[in-house]
C-alpha cells in the first residue's frame, strides 16, 4: 500500500497551503498532502482518492466555511469512512458545535485559530498511530 493522505480543508487557500507546507516540512514524504476549499470539494476528493486506492489517514478542517460547516463535514465523513481520523480547527465554533463534533464525528482534537504548529503536530502524532506512516 502507498502512502496515506492528510486532507486539509479551509475556505481560505492561504490556510490550506500553509497547513500543507507545515505538515510536509515536519512529516516529509510519509504522507500525501491534499487540500480542499469547502466540504463539497473535500467529499469529492475523498471519493477520488478512494477510487485510486489512496487511503486518507486524517482530515484537518476549519469549522466556519460557506455551505457546510466543518462539524457537519466530519459527521458525513465518519458515516462513509469511519477509519479516517479528524481534527477541527476553529476560531469561531461555539461549545455546542465542538461537543457535536466530538460526539457525532469522533473528532480527536479541537484546536483554536491561530493554531500553534507544535500543537497541531502533537495532535496528529497522537491520533495517527506511527505504523500508519
Amino acid at each position: 500500500m502507498g502512502r496515506k493522505a492528510i486532507l486539509c480543508v479551509d475556505d481560505e487557500m492561504i490556510i490550506v497551503l500553509s497547513m500543507k507546507l507545515e505538515l510536509a516540512n515536519y512529516f516529509g514524504d510519509r504522507f500525501l498532502y491534499e487540500g480542499a476549499m469547502d466540504a463539497r470539494e473535500a467529499m469529492k476528493l475523498l471519493d477520488e482518492l478512494a477510487a485510486e486506492g489512496t487511503a486518507v489517514a486524517l482530515i484537518i478542517t476549519d469549522w466556519l466555511m460557506p455551505g457546510m460547516k466543518g462539524d457537519e463535514l466530519l459527521i458525513r465523513v465518519r458515516e462513509r469512512h469511519p477509519d479516517i481520523k479528524s481534527i477541527l480547527i476553529t476560531g469561531q465554533a461555539d461549545e455546542a458545535a465542538i461537543i457535536r463534533a466530538k460526539t457525532e464525528a469522533g473528532v480527536y482534537e479541537v484546536l483554536k485559530k491561530p493554531w500553534h504548529n507544535e500543537a497541531l503536530i502533537a495532535a496528529i502524532e497522537a491520533c495517527i498511530p506511527e505504523e500508519a506512516f
